[in-house]
This record gives structure tokens, C-alpha cells and sequence, in this order.
């Protein structure tokens, strides 16, 4: 096999327009959300704090993330025939698996920071320096590039058959792995400890930092500032609980036996929703944040 065919969503002509406008009205708010946070972030200096320099880092990997995915399934909806070469697959496969992981290292980091500021506010300065939140940010990507060399490695050495149709919007691991003719069973184990390294360490290092930053909020005897700081706190918890929901049910699996249907549904949960979510949730309601947005466009 040289090339795959994507065989997507539905073929009705009506939902095809319907799943066009809608994905590519995401993709637009997503690109234009994320970079405004890169825009306002680099020109406001009172922003150039670890927090936000995690917040940069998180709306650059976004738009990476969503355009490894939206315009190629953009060109398929249009077109009606979606090809993509065996290297190009596995080339889309690689920036996939880079960059969901880049996210969970990053989502982990924040929400540290976070527990820092909140819980160890006498030792944030110390403890979160410029230095150290540049090697945080910097790991993340590293260690995010290494995470995707083995899956795709070990996919692309599968031996793929006469029949190249892939069940799915994008080459993802579920599908490649039900089309290889070859024997996957070491293939599928090693993914499944690799993919439960990953998503289950960093869910629950996020999970317990932001529970115990909850515990915090619920010592603060002002109504108003605990209010205040639970909301912020529930709205970061909840787009967190999407992205490694879906994740952590579909790649913490010992198989990927699944309806394509559900796994097309689930996908665009953390590949399309989630990378629109996240300037809203981190940023758009930041105080901060509107508050630096406000003085560019008046200076502006």
C-alpha cells in the first residue's frame, strides 16, 4: 500500500456541507482564539509570567495540534475523495501523538503552577522562576517529541495489504492498526503501557494538584474570593476532564475493537472541541488577561 484512502463521515451530500461549515467555523474561532492569546501575551509585559508563558506555549501547540487534523478532513468533506500517502499517514500519525502528549505534559505543568501560586503563594517566586518555567515548558515539548517516535515507528513497520480504506477523518491508531494485515498483538500492548504511562501520570498529577488547590479555595474565608477562585479552578478542571475522558477511553485500552462511529465521535471531542475550549476557559476568562487585551486595543 502507497496511499490510504480516508473514508470519514457520512456520505450524504446535505451532512457533508452541514460537518464542512460547522468544523471549519471551529477551526477559524480556534486559530483566531489562540493566536490572539500569542498576540496579547508577547506585547503585554505584564503578562511575560510563568503562568501565561505556559498559556502561550498551550495556545501555539493548539494550532498546530487542530491543523494536523481540521484542513486535511476540511479537503475530504469538499472533495468527497480523501487520499494521503502511506508516509504522509504516518507523518500525520507522528505530529498526532507529539503534540497530545505535549498537551498533557503542559496541562500538568500548568495546573502545578497553579497549586504553586495558590496553595504556596510565599514560595511561588522562588519555587517558579523564569529559568525553571522555561525548562517546564521547554520538557514538555521534548518529551512530547520522544512519545511519538515509538508508536509510529512500530505502526509503520506493520505490513499493509491490498485494502487501504481507513474508517476514520484521520490516520489515527485504532483504525491503522485494524487494517494492518500483520500480527499487531505487541504492537497494540506496547501502545497501551506507553498510552497509560502517559495520560493516566499526567491526569492524575493534574487531578490531585487541582483537587488540592479545591481544598485550599474552601479554607478562604471571604464568600467572594472563594466564589471567584472555584470558578476559574471548576472551568480549568472541566476542559481538563474532556481532553483526558476522551483520551484515556480511547487509547487506554488492551483493544481497539470499537464501533468507527464512536471512535469518529469521541476524536473530534480532544482533536476539534477541546483546542476551541481552551482560550475561552484559560484565558478569555482571565482578569488579567481582558484587562492587558483592553490596554492594547485603547493603545492600538
Amino acid at each position: 500500500v502507497t496511499e490510504f484512502r480516508l473514508l470519514g463521515f457520512s456520505s450524504n451530500p446535505s451532512y457533508l456541507i452541514l460537518l464542512f461549515t460547522m468544523f471549519l467555523v471551529i477551526y477559524i474561532l480556534t486559530i483566531l482564539g489562540n493566536v490572539l492569546i500569542i498576540s496579547v501575551v508577547t506585547l503585554e509585559p505584564q503578562l511575560h509570567s510563568p503562568m501565561f508563558k505556559f498559556l502561550k506555549n498551550l495556545s501555539f501547540l493548539e494550532v498546530c495540534y487542530t491543523t494536523t487534523i481540521v484542513p486535511k478532513l476540511l479537503d475530504g468533506l469538499l472533495s468527497q475523495r480523501q487520499s494521503i500517502s502511506f508516509l504522509g499517514c504516518i507523518a500525520q500519525l507522528y505530529c498526532f501523538i507529539f503534540l497530545g502528549a505535549t498537551e498533557c505534559y503542559l496541562l500538568s505543568v500548568m495546573a502545578y503552577d497553579r497549586f504553586l501560586a495558590i496553595c504556596k503563594p510565599l514560595h511561588y517566586g522562588v519555587a517558579m522562576t523564569d529559568e525553571s518555567s522555561t525548562s517546564l515548558a521547554v520538557g514538555s515539548w521534548v518529551v512530547g517529541v520522544f512519545t511519538g517516535v515509538l508508536p509510529c515507528l512500530m505502526i509503520s513497520r506493520l505490513n499493509f495489504c491490498s485494502f487501504n480504506f481507513i474508517d476514520h477523518f484521520f490516520c489515527d491508531i485504532a483504525p491503522l492498526l485494524k487494517l494492518s494485515c500483520s500480527d499487531t498483538t505487541v504492537t497494540e500492548a506496547v501502545i497501551f503501557i506507553l498510552s497509560l504511562l502517559v495520560l493516566s501520570s499526567c491526569f492524575m498529577m493534574t487531578l490531585v494538584s487541582y483537587l488540592l488547590i479545591i481544598l485550599n479555595i474552601l479554607k478562604i474565608p471571604s464568600a467572594s474570593g472563594k466564589r471567584i477562585t472555584f470558578s476559574t479552578c471548576s472551568s480549568h478542571l472541566m476542559v481538563v476532564t474532556i481532553y483526558y475522558g476522551a483520551m484515556i477511553f480511547m487509547y487506554v485500552r488492551p483493544s481497539y475493537n470499537m464501533s468507527s462511529e464512536l471512535n469518529k465521535v469521541i476524536s473530534v471531542l480532544y482533536t476539534i472541541v477541546t483546542p476551541l475550549l481552551n482560550p475561552v476557559i484559560y484565558s478569555l476568562r482571565n482578569k488579567a488577561f481582558k484587562k492587558a487585551l483592553g490596554k492594547i486595543v485603547l493603545r492600538h
